[in-house]
């Protein structure tokens, strides 16, 4: 048995055999190394997406959710792409995103519940009020009145005669957000508009303080009037133009001591 070794130990301590023998090792790892690589870029992996366009605010549920492979070569170059459905289901489309039907998740459009906040509320500046004006589809205009905008805000109501007082009272006002009865953004889809219930606007102390007793005293109607696109898109102060109607409120309230209702004195 020994003599039969004999051949193959010369042969292995031979340096040219071992040469040889592991320049062949080496081509066999880079094949099987290269051939792995490609079958694992190549080779499909199954991704979620919308069945459904998907609005802000939306809570994702399985129904909206479907799978479609994708090359893992296609995923890598698509950054924030989400293909772990654990990471979708029963979360929210983030504030100002819209996932369209078919398309894909991605990081920056998905949120937990917890995350989501009212932009309306988080962009107040400091010292202002949010004061929610009752509305219809009439008072604005068949819905014409929109977020951004600025309008002006007039006053009806009669004096001690019975005589009709009508005027302007604030111009420049801008409009935060437009909701429907639920509290729903109404310009969220425009293709499914929803009638508009409120209006909301960020106002200072004083114009809230007089807004708001001119909607509790009952006979003071507050009307919302648009204007140009011009004076929609303008940056002008917002301002009490009418110190007559202004005075007609706070001669029909009580004044608490140190209460705010005329800005000289705030």
């Amino acid at each position: 048995m020994g003599n039969i070794l004999v051949p193959f130990k010369k042969f292995l301590s031979n340096k040219n055999t071992i040469t040889i023998l592991g320049v062949l090792l080496g081509l066999v790892v880079l094949y099987f190394g290269y051939t792995w690589r490609i079958k694992q870029s190549i080779s499909p992996q199954m991704v979620p997406y919308a069945t459904q366009t998907l609005q802000s605010g939306t809570k994702i549920t399985e129904d909206m959710i479907g799978y479609a492979e994708i090359p893992r070569d296609t995923i890598n170059t698509m950054s924030g792409i989400i293909t772990d459905v654990n990471a979708i289901r029963n979360k929210l489309v983030a504030y100002d995103s819209k996932i369209p039907a078919s398309g894909f998740f991605f990081s920056d459009n998905i949120i937990d519940e917890s995350e989501m906040p009212d932009s309306v509320f988080s962009n107040i500046r400091d010292g202002y009020t949010i004061f929610t004006l009752d509305v219809d589809n009439h008072s604005t205009y068949g819905n014409s009145i929109m977020p951004d905008n600025n309008i002006d805000l007039y006053l009806k109501t009669t004096d001690e005669s019975g005589n009709l007082v009508f005027g302007r009272f604030i111009t420049q006002i801008q409009v935060l957000a437009v909701k429907d009865s639920s509290g729903n953004d109404v310009f969220a889809n425009k293709d499914d508009l929803k009638e508009p219930s409120q209006l909301l606007f960020a106002v200072p102390e004083d114009l809230f303080l007089l807004l708001s007793k001119a909607y509790y005293l009952g006979n003071f109607e507050i009307i919302p009037v648009p204007r140009n696109r011009t004076y929609a898109n303008s940056s002008g102060a917002t301002e009490i133009t009418t110190e007559v109607l202004q005075q007609m409120i706070i001669e029909k309230t009580f004044i608490i001591p140190g209460e705010c209702t005329d800005i000289t004195n705030c």
